[in-house]
């Protein structure tokens, strides 16, 4: 079992720019039009866990839903998934560690945390087990940072770095709990 980030980061931290707005994602050339590993990330997983912001974010990008495994959203406020997500999109509320147990009991072992919020409150309540993590070489000088306070520190070590693009690059942690 694993909580797993896979995220996008600016040079400077941020996941979405001052106006909460991800469109910087996009200025990165691809000229061989590659995922840059997202779909064997996706293969690992068993579902998504997100916070009703992204969930919103993700749904504006209009088209077809981009996952093909169950997308969990955290929220105490969403009473109901718009019509055209509902064999795709699931509610979910509580307190993280019994949302994952009971996600877990369910079958879904290998989850995908998504969004700023809930991946800063998944590392602070320490149920983060892997973080990859892509830096774009822009400064964004402001907007939603990646990570928040914590009330201790936590350990991760880095197993692996890759460059992409030639511009991108990809370093994978694993937690670890008893030094590096």
């Amino acid at each position: 079992m694993a909580n797993i980030v896979y995220i996008a980061t600016s040079l400077d931290g941020y996941i979405a720019d001052k106006n909460n707005q991800v469109d910087w994602l996009h200025e990165v050339p691809n000229p061989e039009g590659s995922d840059f590993g997202f779909a064997d990330f996706m293969e690992r997983v068993d579902a998504l866990v997100m916070g009703r912001n992204t969930f919103d974010m993700v749904a504006s990008f209009g088209g077809d839903w981009p996952y093909s495994k169950p997308v969990f959203v955290l929220s105490n406020k969403m009473t109901s998934v718009p019509e055209q997500y509902q064999d795709k999109v699931f509610l979910v509320k509580g307190e993280l560690k019994e949302v994952v147990s009971r996600l877990n009991e369910q079958g879904y072992q290998d989850l995908y945390i998504d969004g700023g919020v809930t991946i800063q409150n998944f590392l602070a309540q320490d149920l983060i087990d892997e973080m990859i993590i892509t830096t774009i070489p822009t400064l964004l000088g402001g907007g939603i940072p990646l990570f928040g306070e914590l009330q201790s520190s936590l350990k991760f070590k880095h197993l692996e770095s890759e460059q992409c693009a030639g511009i991108l690059v990809k370093n994978r942690f694993v937690r670890t709990r008893d030094g590096w």
